[in-house]
């Protein structure tokens, strides 16, 4: 009778414990490493910037921008800023675009028509105009940042967890491979790859569908998947041994199963954060290639192009000082905005923050 009693609740009572229980209730990981993160303002404007800068390059095909590669050598290198607010001088001159792009400068021309932006950040020596370029050279710099992502992601992340996951001779062997590849000088493949490229081109492009900056693409994708296998495979290596993965092996999952179920989402957080420090480095290396004439080839435009359209505007006589001001802020903003989010993220995402406000 007493025990009868005992949990005999009353409405209120009832009302009570459940308020308790919702204020107690557990949170995830990752909901307490998104709550962390906003809480964190560098980190959190940054991912914002990011954000809004990578539809303003999504979308650059729809903005009523000049055409970054239309010509004006009577303006010459104009002075930023112009006075005038826009014109209708737009030309819709393009290299090859995509069917999406052209869908989205279809649209453009039926929203805006001919009109057109000022040259509000200058123009160059050929009068092309700085902002369309720098907007538009930033889709191509991401695009290669993308690529070597997702190859860092898709075949890093597996070599690294399956490496790691089945360790002696088989995770020798693996890494024995990855040594190899690091010794390798990649500055000398991209030359020897381009050269080929560059001399049977046509061949190439009309039999197998391969053209220079598909193997630019390939190329800086096969270089910045090592570090994350390694990193992967260190993370695994101190997890392999885990309850919760003997626990799986009782239950007979398979290798695939192990790695892709258990292992991997227990590495996530590692991988994102090293993500955001590949993408600064596969932008600065495309630079890189691109100013040494190995990248992106002109009419297209990236932030490495406009690098070299900067050098040849310095001189002793006079210095056109937008040329090299602007695209390097946009760069360096991306980039600096790229690392503070990195270290926001690696602060939100280790475990032994949680509970830290």
């Amino acid at each position: 009778m007493n025990a009868r009693k005992r949990w005999d609740f009353g409405h209120q009572d009832t009302e009570r414990l459940l308020a308790e229980a919702l204020h107690y209730r557990g949170e995830s990981l990752w909901n307490d490493a998104w709550r962390r993160l906003r809480r964190n303002r560098a980190a959190w404007w940054s991912l914002l910037f990011l954000v809004a800068f990578g539809a303003l390059s999504f979308f650059a095909p729809l903005l009523p921008l000049p055409s970054p590669v239309t010509l004006h050598l009577d303006a010459g290198e104009a002075t930023p800023p112009e006075l005038e607010f826009g014109n209708h001088d737009y030309e819709p001159e393009y290299w090859d675009l995509n069917a999406l792009d052209n869908g989205m400068v279809s649209l453009r021309q039926s929203v805006f028509g001919d009109w057109q932006t000022g040259a509000w950040m200058g123009r160059d020596g050929t009068g092309r105009d700085l902002m369309s370029r720098i907007i538009w050279g930033s889709r191509t710099s991401i695009l290669v940042a993308i690529a070597a992502t997702l190859c860092s992601l898709v075949i890093g992340v597996t070599y690294g967890a399956f490496s790691g996951l089945m360790g002696g001779r088989v995770d020798n062997l693996m890494m024995r491979i990855v040594d190899v590849l690091y010794s390798v000088p990649f500055i000398f493949i991209v030359i020897f790859l381009i050269t080929i490229v560059n001399e049977y081109r046509t061949e190439l492009e009309d039999n197998f569908g391969i053209d220079r900056e598909l193997v630019f693409f390939v190329v800086i994708g096969a270089i910045y998947w090592l570090t994350m296998a390694r990193v992967v495979r260190g993370q695994v290596l101190s997890l392999k041994h885990s309850e919760f993965i003997e626990a799986a092996r009782v239950l007979g999952a398979s290798t695939a199963r192990i790695l892709f179920a258990h292992l991997v989402p227990n590495v996530l957080s590692i991988v994102i954060v090293y993500l955001t420090l590949t993408i600064p480095a596969v932008m600065l290396f495309e630079a890189f290639l691109s100013f040494l004439g190995l990248g992106i080839e002109p009419p297209k435009v990236s932030w490495g192009l406009l690098a070299v359209d900067g050098t040849e505007a310095i001189n002793p006589i006079y210095l056109f000082w937008w040329l090299v001001l602007f695209p390097a802020m946009a760069m360096g903003s991306t980039l600096l905005a790229l690392n503070v989010l990195g270290d926001g993220l690696r602060d939100a995402l280790d475990p032994k923050m949680r509970g830290k406000d």
